[in-house]
């Protein structure tokens, strides 16, 4: 039988994943453990999580301060013993701050484990936050931060981010330079204190999982103590500032950077599927109709994307490009043109049919192993959501028509709606 190379092979459309069950384990102190086993390798991924993202930090910056210095010395190892230690065994440590939660990750061999354990242990609950190294931490940070304020990229998504949310929310507070300076190591030893109890943390661990790993992680995290005292919830809402427009003039711009967005309603909402796909037909992947108009047709840029973030207290839509400074009039007309259409025209079913493919491809590539899988998991176990919001996921994806398409894009995507920020010329 010979290969017609002229002929695309057939679209087959995902009908359902078999997920790795999350199977539930309490430590004996109470922490919550849930585990995916799955592979062949003996390998582990172990997530510590925390209720210490920056929607809890009492002041800008201290989230993510704490979370990077937790790893630079405790009171029984310097910064280059945790390190070495660690790298000795094969091991990998992983810190990250977001939003809404902070993070410890170990990847470890299974053999290895009770080898690094003591030493996360360590990082997570009696890092040293020496004054040398808080120090050397600032001043870094500080320089990074002026070196940045240079780009117009990270001045348009620092001044979009208080534009849509307000000054007075966490998710949209304008971090200045006098924030840095104002940072202080007591802060970060107070924030700790309260953020990082054991009380406050999830356990997920993926891959070759077995009983003698379990009986490892309850041997250096379940026997100690916990408190019952939590990170209080906080009020705190978007403010709807009347503020439409915010330009930032950069008099030797040879770009302007372009960011267009407004609040979106999260995952917990029912409309939240189908707006993703209509952001995908959008801005969302390389065929879509901004990068098609702005960049392959108009060649304004190198490349323009849109998003929809989902926030544990919010959601927004972002479009992100920069482009050149003479042509930010009109390339701005061609973005609003391009939403335009959509909330007034209906995406054709063959263009919509290769973006639902394309989606669903997408998604099934994020379901590929067990720590995939446990990414998957914490994303909606986050949210109090189980797996089955994946299966309605698919199932919106599979049966969207272009009407409903339009009619979401004619009640979240027009203009009068839509907050700009361009930073550079016009």
């Amino acid at each position: 039988m010979s290969l017609d190379r002229k002929k695309a092979p057939e679209f087959k459309q995902v009908d359902r994943i078999d997920f790795i069950n999350p199977i539930e384990k309490v430590l004996d102190n109470g922490i919550v453990l849930n585990y995916l086993n799955g592979g062949s390798q003996d390998i582990l991924k172990i997530d510590f999580i925390f209720n210490a993202g920056v929607w809890t930090q009492p002041k800008a910056l201290v989230a993510g301060a704490t979370n990077n210095l937790m790893k630079e010395g405790t009171k029984s190892y310097s910064a280059f013993e945790i390190a070495e230690g660690i790298d000795q065994y094969g091991a990998f440590l992983e810190m990250d701050n977001s939003f809404d939660e902070s993070s410890v990750t170990l990847y470890t061999l299974t053999k290895h484990l009770d080898k690094v354990l003591p030493l996360v242990k360590e990082v997570i609950c009696f890092p040293a936050f020496s004054q040398k190294e808080f120090n050397i931490y600032k001043n870094n940070a500080i320089e990074r931060f002026n070196i940045n304020l240079e780009k117009g990229s990270f001045v348009a998504r620092k001044e979009f981010s208080a534009l849509i949310f307000g000054m007075e929310n966490p998710y949209g507070g304008n971090v200045s330079l006098s924030d840095y300076e104002n940072l202080s190591l007591e802060d970060i030893k107070v924030y700790h204190q309260k953020n990082y109890q054991l009380s406050n943390c999830k356990i997920v661990v993926s891959g070759k999982v077995n009983d003698t790993a379990l009986a490892s992680i309850n041997t250096a995290f379940g026997k100690d103590k916990t408190t019952l005292n939590s990170t209080p919830t906080k009020e705190t809402k978007a403010h709807h500032s009347s503020e439409k427009n915010r330009f930032i003039l950069k008099e030797n711009a040879l770009q302007s950077a372009i960011r267009i967005g407004r609040l979106m309603p999260n995952k917990l909402h029912p409309d939240y599927f189908g707006l993703q796909i209509f952001n995908t037909v959008l801005g969302g992947y390389f065929g879509s109709r901004l990068m098609t108009n702005i960049r392959e047709d108009k060649g304004y840029t190198y490349g323009i994307g849109s998003g929809i973030l989902s926030l544990k207290n919010g959601g927004y839509f972002f479009i992100s490009t920069e482009v050149g400074a003479d042509v930010t009039k009109d390339a701005l007309k061609e973005i609003y043109k391009e939403i335009d259409v959509l909330t007034k025209e209906l995406v054709p079913q063959e263009e919509l049919d290769l973006v639902k493919n394309y989606m669903l491809g997408q998604f099934l590539k994020s379901c590929d192993g067990a720590f995939n899988m446990a990414s998957l998991f914490e994303s909606v176990d986050n949210y109090d959501l189980k797996y089955d919001f994946y299966d309605k996921y698919i199932d919106t994806i599979k049966n969207i028509t272009p009407k409903t398409l339009m009619e979401l894009g004619a009640k979240y995507f027009m203009r009068i709606d839509l907050k700009e920020v361009v930073v550079g010329k016009v």
